[in-house]
């Protein structure tokens, strides 16, 4: 019988590969076990080569495992392990073992348990920058998203060769709440109990059957808010537009509501304000749109007449009346004056917080994969956000939210 059934333990396999990140795997699983997990280790033969399976052995819930021989255990390991497993944790999971994964070989007792599992399979990436950055290292991951694979990506750090870039494994708290809350359904962290309402992407209106005004956000931002907010315990209702699964890698844990215009988009989070502890407005909404005509408009017609009307602004709408305990967040995408941009911006649309950023700078905002931020509230600056990815923005951001949240509370 297997643990999991026995005393109610999330059963929680360990992957460990062989890169010198191994050694965060031994915090990872003291924190797995300290949340109240059973945790069965399963080391590749390179991984002994950093870590000891001794070590692993001394701290887990069962002795670690290397090999698919010669266990006096069960004489098929994979299959006790894969049958049993809540979820499957690959950490550090290195660019070999992702490609043996991706190519579906199972050679190993680490890539035999995954076939061997229903079990979702969680893959923590950690390689140096170079190697990260390959076409064929993305092309397998982007392969593994597709077959339901969940993707930690790494953070941008320093690195074992001295250099820093991204490709650095996430720190084993981060991890372990997202491994929890995967096996558990019942995330834990400093959301918990929270319910929080997220907007990403550019909304799109229609002009004419084939034509829209839109912009060039991407909704990377807020859908990286939305697996942050998600890995610390917070339920989840992202309202996007942006068909990408971009940092949707917890998609198992968010509510995602698909919408296209601001019209659509205000109606969607007006129906889901009530009893949301915060709603974070990361999207970047049409301030104007047009009555669409049915059909393609005809270059041999001559030049249309657009006539722009205002769509409702629903950070204002938000803004408006008794919030109670509700934090409102809004976003300022500007060119110039940011700071004073944002604090008007705050004061004016009654926000707890807006965060601003100067979509002019290199690499910041739309389309980047990283972003730059000012944090302000309606008496001035609370934080600068220097260059960083855009997950590391979003945890900044949710601090400040989770922060005000415990002090309410």
């Amino acid at each position: 019988m297997s643990p999991k059934r026995s005393n109610g333990q999330p059963f929680v396999v360990l992957g460990v590969a062989g890169g010198i990140a191994a050694y965060k795997s031994v915090e990872l699983l003291r924190l797995l076990r300290q949340a109240g997990a059973h945790v069965a280790p399963v080391l590749t033969p390179d991984a002994t080569r950093f870590v000891g399976a001794l070590t692993f052995s001394a701290l887990a819930s069962e002795p670690a495992r290397t090999t698919i021989f010669n266990d006096h255990t069960t004489p098929i390991p994979h299959t006790y392990l894969g049958q049993n497993a809540d979820v499957i944790v690959v950490a550090p999971a290195t660019a070999h073992v992702i490609a043996r994964l991706a190519a579906g070989l199972g050679d190993d007792l680490l890539t035999a348990t995954v076939w061997a599992s229903r079990a979702p399979v969680i893959l923590c990436p950690a390689m140096h920058t170079e190697m990260w950055e390959q076409p064929s290292v993305q092309e397998n991951l982007s392969r593994l998203r597709a077959r339901g694979y969940l993707i930690l990506p790494p953070d941008d750090g320093a690195l074992a060769g001295g250099d820093s870039g991204p490709g650095r494994l996430p720190d084993p708290e981060t991890i372990a709440q997202l491994v929890m809350a995967v096996a558990t359904g019942s995330p834990a962290g400093p959301l918990s109990g929270h319910r929080v309402v997220i907007t990403a992407g550019g909304t799109r209106e229609p002009i004419d059957a084939v034509r829209v005004i839109t912009n060039l956000s991407s909704g990377r931002q807020g859908h990286a808010l939305a697996q942050v907010a998600a890995r610390w315990g917070a339920e989840v209702d992202l309202v996007t537009t942006s068909v990408e699964p971009i940092a949707l890698d917890v998609a198992r844990l968010v509510n995602v509501i698909r919408v296209n215009t601001a019209a659509e988009m205000h109606d969607a989070v007006m129906r889901r304000r009530e009893g949301a502890s915060a709603i974070i407005m990361a999207a970047a909404v049409a301030d104007f749109t047009v009555t669409p005509v049915s059909h393609k408009l005809k270059k041999a017609d001559g030049i249309p007449t657009i006539e722009l009307t205002p769509t409702v602004d629903i950070l204002a709408t938000l803004g408006q009346g008794e919030r109670g305990q509700q934090i409102l967040v809004g976003f300022a995408a500007e060119t110039s004056n940011l700071v004073a941009a944002a604090i008007e911006k705050c004061q004016r649309k009654n926000c707890d917080f807006v965060i601003a950023n100067n979509v002019a700078d290199p690499e910041v905002g739309f389309e980047h994969p990283t972003n730059e931020v000012t944090i302000v509230d309606a008496t001035g600056v609370v934080e600068v956000v220097s260059l960083r990815g855009k997950e590391q923005v979003a945890v900044a951001i949710l601090d400040k939210v989770a922060s005000k949240l415990s002090g309410r509370a």
